[in-house]
């Protein structure tokens, strides 16, 4: 019994020796191993890509994990994004784009998908248990905890629905001021060529 004791101890050892000496060669292709954050049945996988310094610096500077803003901020500047940009596409492509309206139209298409967003928000917070917090991965290294709270979560979708509106106006009076009225057509001919 103790010589095969001896000899499965004597077997790992050599095993183990073996494992030593091939995790040397690698050398600093070890650094860019493909490991698991934490659970590997998440599927969250820290790569070169998700964990490399440019992607954290750019999430982590995103205003919903931004450290030191309040919520209705986080909202306000995440929903002025939304309305600014949701305003070209519902003014260059929507149904009343050749007529004198198109701008007017846009605002108010780019309004009614903010509406929309808005209430998606407030229905993600009403019903049974309060928002799912984020934990900690290899990309968001600080994830905000008061966000994902009931009262944090409606001073978001309050600051998101004024800055989604705002966002909307701005880019609204931008292209009204700047006469793109008269520009517009053009650069739609240039399209319509073929």
């Amino acid at each position: 019994m103790d010589s095969q004791e001896q000899k499965t101890n004597s077997l790992d050892q050599i095993q183990t020796d073996n494992k030593l000496s091939e995790d040397a060669d690698y050398g600093a292709a070890k650094n860019w191993e493909i490991k698991t954050v934490t659970d590997p049945c998440v599927g969250n996988l820290v790569t070169p890509v998700n964990s490399g310094y440019v992607t954290k610096a750019f999430i982590n500077n995103l205003p919903f994990y931004r450290s030191g803003i309040s919520n209705n901020f986080r909202g306000l500047e995440t929903g002025a994004a939304f309305g600014y940009l949701l305003y070209g596409p519902f003014t260059m492509t929507g149904p009343l784009r050749n007529s004198d309206f198109a701008l007017t139209v846009g605002l108010l298409g780019a309004i009614g998908a903010v509406h929309i967003l808005t209430a998606l928000l407030l229905l993600y917070n009403s019903p049974g248990k309060s928002p799912n917090i984020q934990p900690k991965d290899c990309t968001v290294d600080n994830p905000p905890k008061d966000l994902f709270t009931r009262e944090g979560w409606n001073d978001f979708t309050s600051g998101f629905w004024l800055g989604g509106c705002g966002g909307a106006v701005f880019a609204w009076l931008i292209c009204g001021t700047l006469h793109l009225d008269t520009i517009m057509p053009m650069l739609r001919s240039l399209g319509n060529a073929n």
